[in-house]
């Protein structure tokens, strides 16, 4: 089986379904060639040791990858946003119309939208069976994030999604809410598949301690929160979480790993407080992240209180989860219920700071030994049900089904 990954990020840039997903895909016995474009993602920037041309082939561990040409921007102009999304949707489309050799699957990666277009207009001409991964529900995340505030252009972007939906073969969503989501928006049940996302087991596992990190305090319980710290993630309800454990007399260090929009707010917010149990650590590369969460206590997951976050499943939650270590759940919806199924947590309530005191104060009061079967309980059912082998077992069956039904219609 030949399949074709269609999708605008691709390593060296992160993203959930490159380098790792194609090898394992080919370790399953898949023909696996990628499209995608040059890497500038998240900086905008173009990687070194690329220049951009109309199309460029190479080869990493043995995958044939295509880039083709696109607009490198990654800011806050939406503008040259538009433009970074539409010039790699043309010429993934040019090149897939006019130069690939006949694939039998073609797996399509989005956000962003651009790439669900291309993929179903392939489709069209070419006959070629479309599965859609959708890791971001648009418009709503568009509309919840600020990124878009215009109502007409979100209600365009809804009815261009609702085409897409009608057009692809299968839709992979992550959480059982997104296909809840989709299906009221009148997409058949049949048509959507749910399998969760994995993280970077592989780097996890290994991590290279190339930090100058200490915990100030083995006798202090360390909470840690690794990752994007932006609006959506709300963290000023933490910070006001650790002043009441302060003011409750429990000894807490909080460990922020990270950067984002909303990071100099906070340190400041802790300043002010004098919040001296509270540290900031710059962002580490996956390859290093696994020594921070290994001396931590639990690991810390926090997105505001809003509905579309009710079906989302941070992609943080698996990389803790693979991690093998207790989790505290301040999401609600999918993400607590994937870790009360889990028995791998303590739940709290987004946005609020006293829920949170009382799971940290819950994490603490319990053995070392209660916290260690708590995380290992996680991580089993990581391997069992999340790992990127088991998803990928998921995907190769799909695309077997999708490639089965496509030849029977025809």
């Amino acid at each position: 089986m030949r399949v074709l990954l269609l999708t605008q990020w691709f390593d060296p840039e992160p993203t959930f379904k490159g380098l790792a997903f194609a090898k394992e895909l080919i370790r399953q016995g898949v023909n696996v060639e990628v499209v995608t474009g040059f890497p500038n993602y998240p900086t905008g920037k173009l990687y070194p040791g690329y220049r951009i041309k109309l199309i460029h082939r190479q080869t990493i561990d043995d995958i044939k990858v295509t880039r083709v040409a696109l607009y490198p921007s990654h800011d806050r102009s939406a503008i040259r946003r538009v433009l970074n999304y539409v010039s790699f949707a043309v010429t993934s489309l040019f090149y897939c119309l006019f130069f690939t050799r006949r694939v039998d699957i073609i797996y399509a990666y989005h956000p962003p939208l651009t790439v669900g277009i291309t993929a179903s207009l392939i489709r069209v001409l070419r006959g070629i069976p479309v599965v859609y991964d959708i890791q971001d529900l648009w418009p709503d995340t568009l509309r919840t994030t600020g990124m878009l505030n215009n109502e007409k252009i979100l209600f365009l972007v809804g009815l261009v999604c609702k085409h897409i939906y009608q057009q692809v073969n299968q839709i992979v969503v992550l959480s059982p809410g997104f296909k809840t989501l989709l299906m009221q928006r009148g997409v058949p049940e049949g048509k959507i598949e749910v399998i969760y996302n994995w993280s970077d087991e592989h780097k996890l596992n290994e991590p290279i301690d190339k930090s100058n990190y200490q915990r100030t305090s083995k006798s202090h319980f360390c909470v840690l929160f690794a990752g994007n710290m932006g609006t959506p993630q709300a963290l000023g309800a933490v910070l006001e979480a650790v002043d009441l454990l302060n003011a409750r007399g429990v000894a807490v260090e909080m460990i922020f790993v990270g950067t984002g929009l909303d990071s100099e707010r906070l340190k400041k917010i802790a300043t002010a407080r004098n919040l001296t149990n509270v540290l900031f650590y710059p962002p580490v590369p996956m390859s290093e992240i696994g020594h921070f969460l290994d001396s931590a206590d639990a690991l810390l997951v926090h997105l505001k209180a809003d509905e579309l976050f009710k079906v989302t499943i941070p992609s943080k939650t698996q990389a803790y989860m693979a991690a093998g270590k207790p989790l505290l759940m301040a999401v609600e919806g999918d993400a607590a219920e994937l870790v009360t199924l889990a028995g791998c947590g303590v739940l709290a309530k987004p946005e609020d700071p006293k829920s949170i005191a009382d799971a940290v104060q819950a994490l603490a009061a319990m053995t070392p030994s209660q916290r260690k079967q708590m995380g290992q309980r996680g991580r089993e059912y990581y391997m069992t049900n999340l790992s990127l082998s088991a998803g990928t077992v998921k995907f190769k069956q799909l695309f077997e089904d999708v490639l089965q039904k496509s030849k029977t219609h025809h």
